[in-house]
């Protein structure tokens, strides 16, 4: 498997071609944009274990910002990516006129909400700093997160979606500071708290079993990650080949392995 990794924009990628399963430039490869963590990882061990039984070649390009990635789909640089919830789908798609639909359900990363300097959730001072996402899906999870951690209360309604303007009652008068993602690890240095998703508390070693004030269930957690595609590369031979090994049993005691400390958890 190839793998590279694009930090902004979508360079190095190939032009768009004519033929669909092909954003590669070789009909028998697919190409997949990712996270680096799990998702790039969980690529790594396909390519390695199992593709070749399947026929499948794979070739990912990893993302360090995953608002590029859906962009680089959606203009023909890419055959599919893996990286995003059913909500910042939904987004993107409302947002940006696009076609882009789930062929597959994966893993759940359970956000989790982190603090380098306070040890409880009783502990959080009067007036903390909290990042959040400043994507409106992933912020509207952060929030309701510090609802379900009984931080704040939103308004009756506010759903995934939900803003700072949805906040209605906050009694440690938190000040809450929207952050690129990607960031929020870093900011942890400079912010009282941090709502961080999973993708990227892994990638700076923070589990959210071990390391979390707080943290979304695993169990009916409606955020998995998926296997997202064109409208009409949905049936595309390749693309269905992935979508199966994606959920099959070994990958699920492959997730099941590596992230044994709940970071990580399959999804079918």
């Amino acid at each position: 498997m190839k793998r590279h990794l694009a930090v902004a924009g979508i360079a190095g990628l190939t032009a768009a071609t004519v033929l669909t399963g092909c954003a590669s430039g070789d009909d028998d490869t697919l190409l997949v944009g990712a996270s680096p963590t799990p998702h790039g990882q969980i690529l790594e061990f396909i390519s390695e274990n199992l593709a070749a039984d399947a026929g499948l070649d794979l070739e990912v390009e990893e993302f360090a910002d995953y608002t590029q990635v859906n962009p680089a789909l959606q203009a023909g640089d890419l055959d599919a990516n893996y990286f995003q919830t059913p909500a910042y789908l939904a987004e993107y798609n409302d947002g940006n006129d696009g076609n882009l639909v789930s062929v597959a359900e994966v893993h759940v990363e359970p956000m989790g909400l982190y603090s380098n300097s306070v040890t409880s959730l009783d502990a959080i001072p009067d007036g903390a700093q909290v990042g959040i996402p400043n994507d409106a899906s992933n912020g509207g999870r952060a929030l309701q997160l510090l609802q379900t951690a009984g931080l704040i209360t939103l308004a009756e309604g506010a759903g995934e979606l939900a803003t700072e303007d949805d906040i209605v009652d906050n009694p440690k008068n938190l000040e809450v500071v929207p952050q690129e993602a990607a960031q929020l690890p870093r900011s942890l240095e400079d912010l009282d708290l941090a709502v961080i998703n999973g993708n990227y508390a892994l990638e700076a070693d923070l589990s959210p079993a071990d390391d979390a004030l707080a943290a979304e269930a695993g169990e009916g957690n409606p955020y998995a990650n998926l296997l997202v595609v064109t409208e009409e590369n949905r049936d595309d031979p390749q693309v269905q080949k992935l979508a199966e090994l994606l959920n099959s049993p070994e990958v699920a005691q492959f997730i099941e392995d590596t992230f044994s400390d709940g970071s990580v958890i399959p999804a079918f």
